[in-house]
């Protein structure tokens, strides 16, 4: 081989490995239908209630698809997702990486059960669809954890199915429950009186229920 060959193959191979790393498997890649769903009407309550500016703390990740979708919606908030579950965390790094904005942080492991939580400080908490696929102890715990967690006046957002009253607000959530109790009798659709009790524990009252799409309900909130 000529030096003008060998000059050419080598900076092909320049041209081949570039130093930047490289894209993130598509297979980490997760995704919810009802993520995308749901994700504009709940963005709308978030516009309301959501500071203009912090740190807001995204507990139960799942996906990312939130994530990045808030963090793009409200670029005034360092949005933090974290999940305890590794193949949610890939998925969730994988989309910062390839959709995120710069206001979104790198995904953090968060047990809400193990205190301290990686993050010991946030204006706002975000937790979407976790209380009734978790047992109850991960609520006490999500209560105690934003009691510790939040400043006077910060929110603490929870989405997802209640009970009011005692009785299911519509039949598919009933059949939700079901499901939900046969895979763990742990999990369960919670009634958002006990959850609004649990809250006021922890100095949290509840100051908005929120109506949303397919029977379920945005909860909101403010410590102290």
């Amino acid at each position: 081989m000529g030096k003008a060959t060998r000059l050419a193959t080598q900076a092909t191979i320049a041209v081949m490995q570039p130093h930047d790393p490289p894209p993130p498997q598509q297979s980490q890649v997760r995704s919810s239908p009802a993520a995308l769903r749901n994700r504009g009407a709940i963005a709308e309550v978030l516009a309301r209630v959501l500071p203009a500016e912090g740190r807001v703390l995204e507990i139960a990740s799942g996906t990312g698809e939130h994530a990045v979708s808030f963090a793009a919606a409200f670029p005034g908030v360092s949005w933090q997702p974290t999940d305890v579950d590794p193949g949610a965390l890939a998925s969730i790094a994988a989309r910062v990486i390839s959709e995120g904005t710069p206001n979104l942080r790198a995904p953090l492991r968060l047990d809400v059960g193990a205190w301290p939580w990686p993050v010991e400080a946030a204006e706002a908490i975000v937790c979407i669809n976790m209380i009734h696929i978790a047992p109850w102890s991960a609520c006490e715990a999500l209560m105690a954890g934003a009691g510790r967690v939040l400043p006077a006046g910060g929110l603490l957002f929870l989405y997802g199915p209640f009970k009011r009253g005692g009785q299911h607000t519509a039949p598919s959530n009933a059949a939700f429950d079901d499901d939900l109790r046969a895979r763990d009798p742990a999990w369960g659709v919670r009634d958002e009186a006990v959850v609004r009790a649990a809250a006021a524990t922890h100095g949290l009252q509840a100051t908005e229920l929120v109506a949303m799409p397919a029977n379920n309900f945005s909860l909101v909130f403010r410590r102290g």
